[in-house]
């Protein structure tokens, strides 16, 4: 019975995180991110980005700084403009935020970014490059929150927003349609309210480097492991090839 009781308990609490993954899940319909992992360019101005505007809170715990050799950058260029939180090129993207200081101030320790790239994807919406790619341009002013900024993607959300100066401040359109015999509201457009420092594209291709940055920093070596897989794969195509002919002369005067 004591087992049986274990069983039960196991049961509801995977039943419930599973209820609770999809109610973070629920919001709009992501966006496709383009795929900078292969941009040089890109992904430098992506770890610039990442350092100066989400390193202040988040860490990347996993990764360090000499990682960023791999994308085209010298170890002086990396001391000179991305080396901050530490005076060592070889440790590890932390930040010293105090953690009872950052549920204070946003109701919750800031997660880890190392992989959030691969931990953010959903059935049926996306991967996490998607969700990260669409989080980062649908924050609009919403004056009944603590942090005045809310989101499409992620409602509620307790992150500000962080990138404002470069996108400005929005707010979204909305269109009534029936769906099913229902009025539902539908994302038409955005209404800028304020201009940033950036206009509509050029802000989407930032966060699109931005994103290709974490999407290469949750698997640096993503794109060595396709390149490595396409060759074994065709090594495998071959050698299925030779094993078959050798099999039919084998078996040739075999009745």
């Amino acid at each position: 019975m004591k087992k049986i009781k274990y069983i039960a308990w196991g049961w509801l609490a995977s039943l419930a995180f599973v209820t609770n993954v999809h109610a973070a899940s629920e919001g709009i319909a992501w966006d496709k991110a383009p795929n900078r992992t292969n941009d040089l360019a890109a992904l430098q101005n992506g770890a610039k980005l990442f350092v100066n505007y989400c390193l202040n809170c988040h860490s990347a715990a996993f990764m360090r700084y000499n990682r960023l050799t791999d994308i085209g950058l010298t170890e002086k260029q990396i001391k000179d403009n991305l080396l901050f939180a530490t005076d060592k090129v070889g440790e590890t993207m932390k930040v010293n935020l105090d953690p009872k200081q950052a549920k204070e101030w946003f109701g919750g320790n800031p997660p880890d970014l190392t992989v959030i790239a691969r931990s953010r994807a959903a059935a049926g919406k996306g991967s996490g490059p998607d969700y990260l790619y669409t989080y980062l341009r649908t924050y609009y002013r919403d004056d009944t929150k603590a942090t005045g900024w809310n989101n499409l993607a992620y409602p509620n959300v307790g992150m500000p927003h962080v990138l404002w100066e470069m996108q400005g401040e929005r707010q979204p359109i909305f269109e009534k349609v029936s769906n099913h015999g229902q009025d539902v509201q539908v994302l038409k457009g955005w209404q800028q309210v304020k201009p940033g420092t950036m206009n509509a594209r050029e802000y989407d291709s930032a966060i699109a480097d931005l994103v290709g940055y974490m999407q290469w920093m949750a698997e640096p070596a993503q794109n060595t492991r396709i390149r490595i897989g396409a060759w074994v794969l065709l090594f495998l195509s071959l050698f299925i090839l030779v094993a078959w002919r050798l099999n039919a002369a084998y078996w040739k005067d075999i009745k």
